[in-house]
């Protein structure tokens, strides 16, 4: 959740494994006779570091922010998504003698 976030003062990237969010919560446009009595988001620059795991596709990461929530999809690579393996026979019975 991003809340008072301007999609422009929003940072995503990726390098090797590791994703870094970079935000800016700026101070909002006031005029001259506004003045802020109490605020619950503060403004400032904050950022947030994730590990991912070698089975993601980095090259393939969606980003949508929409009413203050960022929203990532990371896809699972092909080579780690679950598959059949089929089993190869020639039919021919042999005996074990022992």
């Amino acid at each position: 959740d991003l809340p008072g976030i301007d999609p422009d003062a929003l940072d995503i990237d990726v390098e090797r494994n590791m994703l870094t969010v970079r935000a800016e919560r700026r101070p909002l446009a006031r005029s001259e006779n506004a003045q802020t009595e109490l605020s619950e988001r503060p403004p400032g620059v904050f950022s947030r570091q994730i590990v991912l795991a070698d089975t993601l596709d980095t090259e393939r990461i969606a980003a949508d922010y929409e009413a203050g929530v960022l929203t990532l999809r990371i896809p699972i690579t092909e080579r780690a998504r679950p598959r059949k393996i089929s089993v190869r026979s020639t039919g021919e019975r042999k005996e074990l003698n022992g």
